[in-house]
C-alpha cells in the first residue's frame, strides 16, 4: 500500500502498537526474571536449612549438582558455584517477597555482583535503579561500585552556588549530577603532566570520561572557540547535559584553584 493511500492516524497508531508490544517485552523479561529468582531463592533456602540441620557440605553439593544436570541437560545454571551462589542470595535476602520485585529489574548476573560486593540495602538500591537508568552491563556495574559512585554521588559537602543561581527543580539535579571526587584512571600520564597532556588524554579515552562523568552527558568539543567583543576565547572541554538541558564547562587545571579561576568559568557560561 502506497503511503498516500494509508489513513491520516495510521503513524500513531502504528506508533502506540510499537510502545504496547516493547511494554509487553519488558513486563514478558521481568515476570521471567522474577521466576527465575523465586525459584533460585527456593533452592538457596532449601540448602541453606540442608547445610545447617544435616551438614551439607561440598562433595554432596557437588553430587546434587550432577544429578540436577542430568535431570535437566538442556538446563543451566546447576553449577556446583551456581548453588553456592542461590544459598548466598537466600541468605543475603532473607526479606526476598519485600525486595522481588526491585531484584528482578536486574539480571541474575548483576544481582550476584550487588549481593557480593555491596552490604547495604539503600546502597543496593541505588545501584540496581542506576543500572536500570543507564543501562549498564555488568562489568561497567563492578566499575561504578569499585570506584564507590555511590558515596562519591551522595556526598552532601559539595562545593557549589547551584541554589543561588539555579531553579529549584535544575539546582537539586545538578547537585546529583556531580561526585567528588571524580576518578580517572585511565589515564596514562607523566609525572610533570601539563594542562593540555590531561585534556588530550580525556579526549583520547572520551567513553570512560563520559562514563565516570555520569548519564546525560554530550561531548560537544576541545578549545570550544568563543568570539566575544572581537576577542578570541577558548573552553577547554564543553559538554551539554540532556536532562540538565544546559551547557557544561571543564577548565583543567593543574594547580590549586585560584578566584580567578571561578571568574572566567562564570565568563564562558555567560558567553555559551
Amino acid at each position: 500500500m502506497k503511503n498516500e493511500l494509508l489513513p491520516s492516524d495510521y503513524k500513531d497508531t502504528l506508533e502506540l502498537i510499537i510502545q504496547k508490544i516493547e511494554l509487553a517485552q519488558q513486563k514478558a523479561v521481568i515476570s521471567a526474571n522474577i521466576t527465575l529468582l523465586d525459584l533460585y531463592w527456593d533452592i538457596g533456602n532449601i540448602l541453606l536449612h540442608k547445610k545447617k540441620e544435616q551438614g551439607w557440605g561440598a562433595k554432596v553439593i557437588n553430587t546434587l549438582s550432577n544429578d540436577i544436570t542430568s535431570a535437566f541437560p538442556n538446563s543451566k545454571g546447576y553449577s556446583c558455584r551456581n548453588l553456592e551462589y542461590m544459598s548466598q542470595f537466600a541468605k543475603t535476602y532473607s526479606n526476598y517477597l519485600d525486595v522481588k520485585d526491585e531484584l528482578s529489574k536486574v539480571s541474575w548476573s548483576h544481582n550476584l555482583v550487588l549481593m557480593s560486593k555491596v552490604k547495604d540495602e539503600n546502597e543496593r538500591s541505588w545501584y540496581i535503579n542506576e543500572t536500570i537508568k543507564n543501562g549498564w552491563a555488568r562489568s561497567v556495574l563492578i566499575h561504578q561500585i569499585e570506584y564507590g559512585l555511590y558515596d562519591r554521588t551522595k556526598l552532601k559537602d559539595k562545593t557549589h552556588n547551584f541554589p543561588k543561581t539555579l531553579p529549584p527543580v535544575q539546582s537539586e539535579l545538578a547537585v546529583q549530577t556531580l561526585k567528588d571526587p571524580y576518578i580517572f584512571d585511565f589515564l596514562t600520564l607523566s609525572k610533570q603532566y601539563k594542562e593540555k597532556d590531561l585534556e588530550e588524554q580525556l579526549v583520547k579515552h572520551i567513553t570512560q570520561f563520559l562514563l565516570e562523568l555520569g548519564a546525560g552527558f554530550a561531548f560537544v568539543g576541545r578549545q570550544y572557540h568563543l568570539e566575544v567583543g572581537g576577542d578570541d576565547y577558548y573552553i577547554d572541554l564543553l559538554f551539554y547535559h540532556l536532562k540538565l538541558k544546559s551547557y557544561v564547562v571543564i577548565e583543567l587545571k593543574t594547580v590549586e584553584f585560584q578566584p580567578e579561576f571561578a571568574r572566567k568559568i562564570k565568563f564562558l557560561f555567560i558567553c555559551c
